[in-house]
């Protein structure tokens, strides 16, 4: 049976925990913060974890990481 290959495009957003869940970026940090409170652009800084609901979907997007 041939390995399986690891989707790239996962690969590159998304970074697998010790545990094994998965943690990436925020969304609504590219552009236009003006629009935003301090609060909000204080909260997307950094890293959050990813949702356990997605989580089964994307371990078979990145097997090996």
């Amino acid at each position: 049976m041939p390995k399986m290959k690891t989707n790239r495009a996962a690969a590159k957003r998304f970074k697998r925990t010790a545990k094994g869940g998965f943690k990436s970026g925020n969304s609504r940090t590219d552009h236009r913060f003006h629009g935003k409170t301090k609060k909000e652009r204080r909260q997307l800084r950094g890293l959050s974890m990813m949702d356990k609901s997605n989580v089964k979907r994307y371990k078979k997007l990145l097997p090996y990481k």
